[in-house]
């Protein structure tokens, strides 16, 4: 804040009370001399009458006198600074003021200045000249005048403006007319709400008023909507409010100033569309989920309605055909969203079939593979699709959209489908190329997203056709025991699991159960399964003791592991590591003998239905880890019995009193294995 000196010397600049005046004819001679003058520059009026002003001027500001005066005659006059020399020789800088006049006055006899006449606002030759001086000595730095001031703030790229304490124009620039609302002269006297009907003038008119109560200034306040110079595009200003007070420290008003900030407000709105975007596109491998959450994010951040439509062979992960543009494209509608509840804008709903027409712009986005958008939509042209439910035919006029962008989805170079965004009648502003490079880059996004989905469906289609092939399609016959068994993945999306069990028959009525896991999913895990059921079933052909059956399938590992060294494609890290239980069951002198490779043990149900497990079997280790040797546990089960087999995730989810009370209540009810509890994930059951 500035001093009460400051305040001071700042009137002297300005302030034309106390500024000393002369009076000068068309030639440039001083015609008057006032005392103010005299005590300014130390000349008495007898030495300075008849001569020219130019002569109290240092040498290089007495040559600007004649081109200022010729340049600024009609334009009402000069201010600025020129430095003087004292009658004592001392130069001093003088901030002046210059008005021509007319009629030029005459001198009176005592040399004093003869009343001034009212300034005219142009004059042609002849006219003289009124000089108000005031000394700069005291105030460095002070080089400007009023009227530069003035012109300054009146020039101003910015808008300015001051209201009174009922929040009513008393001045504004001419930038603010650029934001509409009519010239400065029409703003008098009338509020912010008159001038601009359209934008939210109590927010506004709260935050004046608040300044004008506080004395509190308000910087960079934002306010985003629509002014009446750009109806039909949401723009940004920032506003800076300043409360205006008299000498005494009176509120007189609320001068603030508006600076257009709509293209950062817009950028900034982009990258939080495209941040929200990372977050929340992606985040399943569903083709169609994944297309929904496209549509969810750009609605209604960038569009009022977004359609995604995908080619029918990438919803199936296959790789889509090349689209000819000479005929009819079927598209599968995958995600849509709307500002309007219900998608009322949509003539095709979710997983319905468009065939979109040959050369319209749907068609042609697909096959050339680039954007295509449009300002404004002949609101009677129809939809590009000639299959709508129902032979409806709807105009864009009728669906109240105006304004369309058309982006490919494209990955690895393979168009997926289109993107088709459109903005209705609660949103004027037409798309432009900004809204296309937005809408291109979010789509492209979401298009990698897509693509991965469409190559896991494929993969996941792949391993679960091999998985299928591998597990047994039917329970072998034997009479060793009754077996039921119950397959069910932990991952309930993909159906896919690295779980396996058989069911091999021995010599002497005696019949081997299996159960067991590798590391891994999707293709390379149904593959490392196979592998290792096969060499199970190779290996139960010896007729061996589950210790050594074991102990070979660990060496088998090992030695595969050893050979394919780190080739990434080999498949031998999925049967590290992997876990397996091996049981023979003897129903003739109903011995039951297990080992296990890191295997849970199995649950035993006693005829009465008692649950126990046999905790003291040896659980080795994971098979091809370290090479320990195995070791088997031998019980004597009872005629009735249930074994029950499961792999890990059945107790990752279910405590082992759970799983008790479960396969209680399964015994009771007739001996049988369970198979549809949600903890069971994969068991065999058989009963001796």
């Amino acid at each position: 804040m500035g001093t009460d000196r400051d305040s001071d010397v700042t009137r002297q600049r300005f302030d034309v009370a106390d500024a000393a005046p002369l009076l000068l004819d068309s030639r440039g001679t001083v015609t008057s001399w006032t005392r103010d003058a005299e005590r300014l520059l130390g000349y008495p009026a007898a030495e300075v009458l008849g001569r020219s002003v130019a002569e109290l001027l240092v040498p290089e500001d007495a040559a600007r006198l004649a081109p200022l005066a010729e340049a600024y005659r009609d334009q009402g006059g000069w201010s600025g600074v020129l430095t003087a020399r004292r009658r004592d020789g001392d130069r001093v800088r003088l901030m002046v003021r210059a008005v021509p006049t007319r009629p030029e006055p005459t001198r009176g006899a005592s040399g004093t200045a003869a009343p001034v006449p009212t300034p005219v606002p142009t004059c042609g030759d002849g006219s003289s000249w009124v000089l108000l001086l005031s000394d700069m000595t005291d105030a460095p730095g002070w080089d400007m005048s009023r009227i530069v001031l003035e012109r300054m703030v009146v020039q101003s790229p910015v808008g300015i403006a001051m209201v009174d304490t009922d929040l009513r124009f008393v001045w504004s620039n001419t930038a603010l007319e650029a934001f509409g609302g009519g010239p400065a002269h029409e703003r008098i006297g009338r509020r912010l709400a008159d001038v601009q009907p359209g934008l939210d003038a109590d927010r506004i008119e709260t935050v004046m008023r608040r300044v004008l109560q506080t004395g509190e200034a308000v910087v960079d306040y934002e306010h985003v909507g629509r002014v009446q110079s750009a109806p039909h595009r949401e723009t940004a200003h920032a506003m800076s409010f300043i409360r205006l007070d008299d000498d005494h420290g009176n509120p007189l008003g609320v001068y603030y100033t508006v600076v257009d900030i709509s293209e950062r407000h817009r950028a900034r709105m982009r990258l939080a569309l495209l941040d929200r975007a990372g977050e929340q596109i992606g985040r399943t491998l569903d083709v169609a989920r994944t297309a929904q959450e496209l549509a969810d994010v750009a609605v209604p951040g960038l569009a009022d309605f977004v359609a995604v439509d995908l080619l029918e062979s990438v919803l199936k992960g296959a790789d889509p055909e090349p689209v000819r543009g000479g005929d009819a494209v079927p598209l599968r509608r995958a995600g849509q969203q709307s500002v309007n509840a219900g998608v009322p804008e949509a003539v095709v709903g979710i997983g319905g079939l468009a065939s979109y027409l040959p050369g319209t712009p749907p068609v042609r986005t697909l096959t050339a593979g680039t954007s295509w958008y449009r300002e404004r939509l002949d609101p009677l042209a129809r939809e590009w699709s000639d299959t709508l439910p129902g032979g409806r035919e709807a105009t864009f006029l009728d669906l109240g959209l105006h304004t369309v962008m058309i982006v490919p989805i494209r990955a690895r170079g393979i168009t997926l489908g289109i993107t088709t965004f459109f903005r209705g009648e609660g949103r004027q502003d037409p798309f432009d190329e900004v809204d296309l490079g937005l809408a291109e880059e979010l789509v492209a996004r979401a298009a990698i997203c897509v693509d991965n989905a469409r190559r896991y469906t494929r993969e996941r289609g792949a391993a679960l056709v091999l998985q299928r092939s591998l597990l047994p399609r039917r329970l072998p016959q034997q009479d060793a025991v009754d077996v039921a068994a119950c397959y069910r993945p932990a991952d309930e999306l993909t159906g896919l699991g690295g779980d396996w069990y058989d069911v091999i028959p021995l010599s002497g009525a005696r019949v081997a159960l299996v159960v067991g896991e590798v590391e891994g999913h999707g293709i390379d895990g149904a593959a490392a399964m196979g592998r290792l059921r096969t060499a199970v079933r190779t290996l139960a052909d010896l007729d061996l003791p589950p210790d050594e059956v074991l102990a070979h399938l660990d060496d088998l590992v090992a030695k595969s592991a050893r050979q394919e060294g780190d080739d990434p494609g080999a498949g031998s890290g999925h049967t590290v590591g992997a876990r397996c239980l091996y049981v023979v069951h003897d129903p003739v002198s109903g011995e039951c003998a297990m080992a296990a490779a890191g295997h849970p043990a199995p649950a035993l149900i006693a005829p009465d239905g008692t649950v126990s497990f046999p905790d003291d079997l040896p659980i080795g280790p994971a098979l091809g880890v370290d090479g320990a040797p195995f070791e088997s546990l031998t019980l004597d089960l009872p005629p009735g019995t249930l074994i029950a087999l499961h792999t890990d995730g059945l107790l990752a989810e279910a405590t082992p009193e759970m799983l008790c009370r479960t396969l209680t209540g399964s015994a009771t009810a007739g001996a049988r294995p369970p198979t549809g509890g949600e903890a069971v994930r994969t068991g065999a059951g058989a009963e001796g």
